[in-house]
């Protein structure tokens, strides 16, 4: 049996993304022994670069992710491959356990679960296959890299027509493809006019392709409008199967009354309303972007530590009050024993 299997871990963490690895990094730096489970699936593997992370502009997603693994590790962080797949609490609150794919069990005092969310497209042929290249959600990620180009806003619910304004700022070519989205009212209309925004009827039925370049978007009725990036707004739904068993569950986000994902809750610092188990990333903040992830971590990390610090403390002070409570009570037995002889011998 491994020292993973059966030793308890001052944290373990769920997911070795930028949130996850920053926490990790945080807390091995702390001197906690530390384990992260990473399934290596980051919802950021189909992008070629990462952007707006300050001092790690355009860096490839793997190549930061290389780098973090590298940090953590240094300061003694074990990093294991693999997919937690149920997470429980153990008797008597002492910590909880967790049950990898492969059924390796490990146990920790605290959890910290950063499996961020899942992007899940609207079924229109090709979006799928060219999704985080010339298919985009966004502007901040991506519209640099799209800048000038004739960009199309498939609209999939009330917020297409801020969505495409906000892409106006990159590129006076954006058309937008109402697709089955409702119609927008006359103001909306005027600000889109407003700013030589194209709005097009139809339903979208595919994209058009050449040289792996994506050029057009294919309606119902046989059109194809010439477009070489396209804008969709995905559904976010938090991986959070990992946490059903500690009764944590996903809770619906709503943005001007449209279901845009799903997140767990938690309080700034990432604790959930499971003590002991903090999230941090997208899988609680949707709209988090890399950076922010990192940051959340760090804060969870912290967090954690505290918590643990606090914890610490109590079982030291409990444990220095023990050999006093003994030796009480050793002398009041004495004390005790002795005033019965004392008895017994006036007795006679």
């Amino acid at each position: 049996m491994s020292d993973m299997t059966t030793r308890m871990y001052d944290v373990v963490v769920i997911g070795g993304g930028a949130a996850g690895l920053s926490g990790a990094l945080t807390l091995s730096r702390a001197r906690r022994s530390v384990l992260v489970i990473d399934a290596g699936s980051p919802r950021n593997a189909p992008a070629s670069h990462a952007h707006n992370y300050l001092g790690r502009e355009g860096i490839p997603p793997e190549q930061l992710l290389a780098i973090g693994r590298e940090e953590a590790s240094g300061y003694g962080a074990e990093i294991v491959e693999g997919e937690a797949v149920a997470a429980e609490k153990l008797p008597g609150g002492t910590g909880f356990r967790v049950v990898r794919e492969d059924g390796t069990v490990v146990t920790a005092r605290r959890l910290l679960v950063t499996t961020g969310l899942v992007d899940e497209l609207p079924p229109i042929p090709g979006l799928a296959e060219r999704w985080g290249r010339d298919v985009l959600h966004c502007p901040y990620c991506h519209g640099w890299e799209v800048r000038d180009l004739p960009v199309g806003i498939v609209a999939l619910s009330p917020m297409a027509v801020r969505q495409a304004l906000l892409w106006r700022q990159w590129s006076d070519d954006v058309t937008l493809f109402l697709h089955n989205a409702p119609e927008p009212g006359d103001e909306e209309y005027e600000q889109l006019a407003a700013r030589g925004i194209a709005v097009v009827d139809g339903e979208v039925t595919g994209l058009e392709v050449s040289g792996d370049r994506l050029t057009g978007v294919r309606l119902a009725d046989g059109r194809v409008v010439p477009r070489e990036a396209v804008v969709v707004q995905p559904r976010f739904t938090a991986r959070s199967g990992v946490l059903d068993g500690l009764g944590l569950h996903a809770t619906a986000l709503e943005v001007g009354g449209h279901t845009v994902g799903t997140y767990i809750a938690a309080d700034p610092a990432g604790a959930t309303e499971v003590p002991g188990v903090w999230v941090a990333g997208n899988v609680t903040n949707l709209m988090e972007q890399v950076i922010g992830a990192a940051a959340a971590g760090q804060k969870a990390g912290a967090a954690i530590n505290g918590h643990l610090m606090t914890e610490d403390v109590r079982r030291a002070v409990e444990a220095r009050r023990a050999p006093f409570s003994a030796e009480a009570e050793r002398q009041v037995c004495e004390q005790t024993l002795g005033s019965r002889r004392h008895g017994l011998q006036e007795t006679r």
